[in-house]
This record gives structure tokens, sequence and C-alpha cells, in this order.
């Protein structure tokens, strides 16, 4: 069974081949236009982690979806950690002394 990570690699390199023949650009423009071979591409749209990320943000750039990974990481959506920020609140606040 494959980890949650090669899950996700292979979801958004399905999502990424899938929005390349949307907008009906062929294999290999879309290699030319990332100066990568075909085979890399189709690593890319595998899920193959060897790939450059480097490749990965110029696919999405080159598809108009650069905006989604730029916030990919952004603390706004980052659940995870504004629930820690949260556990992490006093459940008092205690007046200092002066």
């Amino acid at each position: 069974m494959p980890l949650p990570a090669e899950r996700a690699l292979r979801k958004l390199g399905r999502d990424l081949a899938l929005a390349r023949r949307k907008r009906g650009i062929a294999t290999s423009d879309m290699a030319a236009r990332l100066f990568v071979s075909r085979d890399t591409l189709w690593r890319l749209e595998r899920g193959d982690p060897t790939v450059a990320l480097g490749t990965l943000v110029t696919a999405a750039f080159i598809l108009n979806l650069h905006d989604r990974l730029a916030n990919l990481a952004a603390p706004a959506s980052d659940d995870l950690g504004l629930s820690l920020d949260e556990r992490r609140l006093p459940q008092r606040i205690h007046r200092t002394k002066t």
C-alpha cells in the first residue's frame, strides 16, 4: 500500500496531466516548454518523486496553476499549525504584580 506522500504525488501528477490535456497541450510541446524530455514529463505526470521540484513548479506555472502552489504552505491554511497554536495558548492570563 502506497504511503500518503506517494498517493499525494500520484494525484498531483494525474491532476497536472488532466490540466495539460484540458488545455490541449501535447506532451512534446509541454516537455519543450519545461525544457525536459518527454520521459521526464511522463514521470512527473505519474507522480515520480525523483522529478525536480523546479519542473513541477514550472509545469504549474505553464498551466496557470501557480497561484495554488504558491499558497500550498500558507500559514492561514495550515490547520495543524493553527490547532497547535491554539493549544499553546494559556488557559488563564494572570495580571503581573508591579
